[in-house]
């Protein structure tokens, strides 16, 4: 594509009124040959430097706090970030193919917000959609590690403001009149004398026949009239209404409901299938084939689907996690653990000496497992709501034997994926079935199938030692331990996704990726956190934060017990060690807006918790009441347990595109914060989780989500937004911990901390492996 030199001035998009433009950073964008005005943006890299350490011991930056995994995503994007464009229709809309999944996090609300901003449009005349894999982008279509704002903040203005300054060109020319003479509003162009153009009017003048370099001034944020205030989603009234068309609810022609009979025990295989004939006349049914997960059955309705897989009788061979249970896995982490190195000094240095069991959690989003799928002997066509589509695309053809650009894969809406969705499993069960049956296929996972055969968050150990002396803190060690997380979807394309999965690779992949995301916000001297992993018998995933809500619940915990025995305030000694102003100024505010240290009634309690993410800093506090009253509540087939009661959170993310939907992220981390500390965990038996559906892995509940919630969302600080998808979790969870800690007067170290009571409910057999539906629903609300 042939690329010109910057154009003259009369064609650049002008500095916005009542701006000099002295020490403002400029732009290249591009005008792109097309009928209509169609642009794309060209960015660099800035490099980022650690601040000064203050603290009396202080400690040396960690990887993370030079180059965290946000910024290597960024800096991965950047090369192809002039392929993604913005078009200008001639009705006067401007349509984005966001390279990004949405599903749920209000992506392609704050992306409008960007265009809407640059290119001085109404929000609502910005129509943002999701672009089909494109195997071009190579890094740059992957969702994951809160990177979406961050990365595409610049190249989506970028080519916003060379939209704008086209179209002030193309309205010179018409009026005759000076670029800097006009201005732009609401999406039109207006002349001193009155004249006004409508971008759609303009949108075919504006248009190039060949590339054209362009640079632009982009606005201050004291400009700003759309970023930075709070706006509700674009789709939130279809999403409330059920008109909203998520990944299960298209329609294809010829693609009937399928679903597939999974194995009793983890990752399990087919020996032989008793019924299969019997199975195939069952009312409605189509087909049943034997495929690499289970055994298909394809029929008119699912509930027909349902029927048939419970129907079948099939010989599973072992799985591989057969017989395993929490103790042995945790017997195994335990044997896999890093040594810790520095042992206190007798009468010099004393410690704190914890280890903390974090059992595995479901990573199941609320819209189940799905993919649509027709392949054909020369073609095949993908739709999922999937967050690395081009891993999805260049696997698929792989195993069909196809060239990538014979595979097309649409990328829905999905409702929810928590990390769920990097991987591709059901688009690449559907693509299997359908090559096999030589039909297309709506595959469905049943919730059960989530559950007990999808991703989780993987078991883990921490073993944490803190030596101090004098008061100060001189030395802290964290050796986590985790089954492996798998990272077999890459960092968005097939080289990575394959490197990831090699047996000598694949522990340095999660080894990296544990230094990527790792902040410790505290100078606690000389510091070192390291990552052991076990085996890869479990579908593990990057569920929401990774790692870091173990990894900071377990640091927070110990920072409670340090205060404790030094004699100091839990909040004094943590903003006393914070290396970051912006940490210790939200640190600061929910201990003022949330009454730190007030008197509390015997058994509740305030805990307090900060954590860095990307960029961005939270402090949560949380209040927890443990009283037997309390806890003995009973709810049918629940679990209720100890609650909390408030929670006051403070976010500081520089530049908040949408404050509304950054609360929106607050709220539903500080939920999974809740549910991780003390309700949503797996139970593992004989190579199985226990669990079967929501209704018995307990997500935190309306009973117990705290009545009093407050969000602040600090004043912007500095030019860029910092990530914010996953950042309330690991805080949350952190702060839930020690709020239970202080009311139960002991420091919990298993976690959820009701893993070891009673079941509450009765598991659901594994054969057949889809329990039957109830027929009882009125009875079960509440």
């Amino acid at each position: 594509m042939a690329r010109r030199h910057p154009a003259q001035d009369d064609e650049q998009s002008p500095p916005p009124a009542g701006a000099s433009g002295i020490g403002r950073r400029r732009f290249l964008g591009y005008v792109l040959a097309a009928p209509t005005l169609t642009v794309a943006a060209q960015t660099g890299v800035e490099a980022l430097a650690p601040a000064t350490a203050e603290a009396v011991v202080p400690s040396l930056p960690g990887p993370a706090e030079l180059l965290d995994l946000n910024d290597l995503l960024t800096t991965a994007a950047l090369p192809t970030s002039g392929l993604i464009t913005i078009r200008l229709d001639p009705d006067g809309t401007a349509h984005f193919a966001l390279p990004r999944a949405e599903v749920g996090q209000g992506v392609t609300t704050s992306s409008a917000m960007l265009i809407a901003e640059e290119l001085d449009l109404p929000l609502e005349k910005v129509r943002v959609t999701l672009a089909d894999a494109r195997p071009e982008l190579l890094f740059n279509q992957l969702t994951g590690g809160s990177n979406t704002t961050v990365s595409t903040y610049t190249p989506i203005r970028v080519a916003a403001a060379v939209a704008r300054g086209r179209l002030l060109h193309a309205a010179s020319l018409v009026l005759g009149e000076a670029v800097s003479t006009l201005t732009t509003k609401a999406g039109a162009v207006l002349s001193p004398a009155g004249a006004v153009l409508g971008y759609g009017e303009l949108a075919a003048r504006a248009a190039a026949v060949a590339d054209t370099a362009v640079a632009v001034v982009l606005k201050d944020r004291g400009e700003f009239r759309v970023i930075g205030t709070p706006r509700g989603r674009l789709d939130a009234l279809d999403a409330v209404t059920g008109r909203k068309k998520f990944a299960m609810d298209l329609q294809v022609d010829g693609a009937l409901p399928t679903m597939v009979c999974r194995p009793p025990t983890i990752n399990g295989t087919v020996r032989s299938v008793a019924n299969q004939a019997a199975v195939r006349a069952m009312p409605g049914v189509t087909d049943v084939v034997t495929v690499s997960t289970g055994v298909a059955v394809r029929a008119r309705t699912f509930g027909q689907c349902v029927d048939a897989v419970r129907a079948l009788v099939v010989d599973w061979a072992p799985g591989t996690a057969e017989g395993a249970t929490d103790a042995t896995v945790l017997a195994e982490l335990r044997r896999a653990e890093l040594p810790l190195v520095v042992p206190p000094l007798p009468l010099l240095t004393k410690a704190v000496d914890a280890r903390f069991t974090f059992h595995f959690a479901s990573n199941a989003a609320l819209e189940t497992n799905c993919a649509i799928a027709d392949v054909r002997p020369d073609s095949a066509e993908i739709w999922g709501s999937l967050k690395a589509p081009i891993v999805a695309q260049e696997q698929i053809a792989l195993r069909l034997g196809l060239p990538v650009s014979a595979v097309k894969v649409h990328v829905t809406e999905g409702g929810g994926s928590f990390g769920r969705k990097l991987f591709h499993d059901a688009a690449h069960e559907a693509a299997e079935i359908s090559h096999r049956l030589g039909k297309p296929v709506k595959l469905m996972w049943h919730r059960t199938d989530d559950f007990r055969q999808g991703r989780t968050h993987p078991m883990s150990t921490s073993r944490v030692r803190a030596t101090y002396a004098l008061g100060e803190v001189l030395t802290y060690e964290q050796r986590h331990t985790s089954v492996a997380t798998d990272f077999g979807h890459g960092i968005g394309e097939v080289l990575t996704a394959e490197a990831a999965r090699l047996p000598v690779a694949d522990l340095t992949f999660s080894e990296t990726m544990f230094q990527l995301t790792q902040i410790s916000p505290y100078h606690l001297g000389v510091t070192t956190q390291l990552l052991a992993e076990t085996d890869k018998g479990y579908n593990t995933g990057s569920m929401r934060n990774i790692y870091s809500p173990d990894v900071r619940t377990a640091q927070e915990l110990v920072l409670d017990e340090l205060a404790r025995q030094l004699g100091e305030d839990a909040h004094a000694l943590r903003r006393r060690l914070t290396k970051e102003p912006r940490a210790r100024a939200v640190l600061d505010k929910v201990a003022e807006l949330g009454r730190w240290g007030r008197p509390m009634a015997p058994g509740t309690a305030q805990g307090i918790a900060l954590h860095p993410e990307y960029h961005s800093y939270v402090a949560v506090l949380a209040e927890i009441d443990c009283r037997p009253a309390t806890t003995g509540r009973t709810v049918p087939n629940a679990y209720t347990g100890p609650r909390v009661t408030k929670v006051v959170c403070a976010v500081d993310v520089g530049v908040a595109v949408n404050p509304k939907g950054l609360e929106a992220q607050m709220m539903g981390g500080i939920s999974d914060g809740i549910a991780l500390a003390l309700t949503s965990g797996l139970h593992l038996k004989d190579g199985a989780f226990l669990e079967s559906s929501w209704d018995n892995y307990f997500y935190t509940r309306q009973w117990n989500t705290p009545p009093e919630l407050e969000i602040v969302v600090m004043p912007s600080n500095g030019d860029e937004p910092g990530g914010a998808g996953e950042l309330a979790v690991a805080a949350a969870m952190a702060a839930v911990a020690c709020a239970y800690g202080r009311a139960t007067g002991t420091m919990p170290t298993v976690f959820p901390v009701n893993h070891g009571a009673p079941l509450p409910f009765t598991p659901a057999p594994a054969v057949p492996p889809i329990p039957a539906s109830p027929t009882d629903g009125r009875d079960r609300v509440l």
